[in-house]
């Protein structure tokens, strides 16, 4: 069994931002699969089912982003899902929009939602699906703390959206190149720099 954790917040009002594009990846992977994320449990939204052998657990914490922690700790314990077979699904500004790497072991950014989810496991050795959502702004090295909590609390621009659809494929391609090959050949052909193809 693997634990799929799609980072986002949960209300209609954050449903299309750019914070929330981990909902969005879990969302069509479930579609896709034909499972339901109904069940509900201490703070989470899950579903359970079958992707191309392996069975797996979608589950979208509703703590909001900076408690995804508590959610993902009582369900990895509860199911005992060992820490190497934990996917966390999450946004990074520092990714061009529509990048998608795969990465293990401590964030690249300071991102509180794997932040917490490190804290509470005691391990960031958990797999990371990183999906571009950036340039938080254009011709900015260092955007400010200011800066970057705007454009990710931002829905995603018109333009984006038409792309959207291809960029969870990708993410879901990511996934499934996890979830069917060795993860140690997946890490070194998808290293930092690299886009899922």
């Amino acid at each position: 069994m693997k634990l799929i954790i799609g980072l986002g917040n949960p209300g209609d009002r954050y449903m299309n931002n750019r914070r929330n594009i981990g909902f969005k990846v879990v969302d069509v992977l479930a579609n896709n699969t034909n499972i339901q994320i109904r069940t509900k449990k201490k703070k989470s939204l899950l579903g359970t089912g079958d992707f191309e052998g392996h069975e797996i657990v979608l589950l979208k914490p509703q703590t909001f982003m900076d408690l995804s922690g508590e959610a993902v700790l009582y369900i990895a314990s509860f199911l005992r899902v060992p820490v190497p077979r934990i996917i966390v699904i999450h946004d990074d500004y520092t990714l061009d929009y529509g990048e998608v790497q795969v990465a293990r072991g401590p964030a690249e950014i300071d991102h509180i939602g794997v932040k917490s989810i490190a804290k509470e496991l005691k391990s960031d050795k958990f797999i990371r699906i990183r999906v571009g959502v950036g340039p938080v702004a254009e011709n900015v090295k260092e955007p400010s703390e200011e800066d970057v909590k705007k454009h990710m609390l931002a829905d995603f621009r018109l333009e984006e959206n038409f792309r959207i659809i291809q960029v969870i494929n990708d993410a879901e391609a990511a996934l499934r190149s996890i979830l069917t090959q060795d993860i140690e050949d997946v890490l070194s052909r998808y290293r930092l720099g690299t886009r899922i193809k």
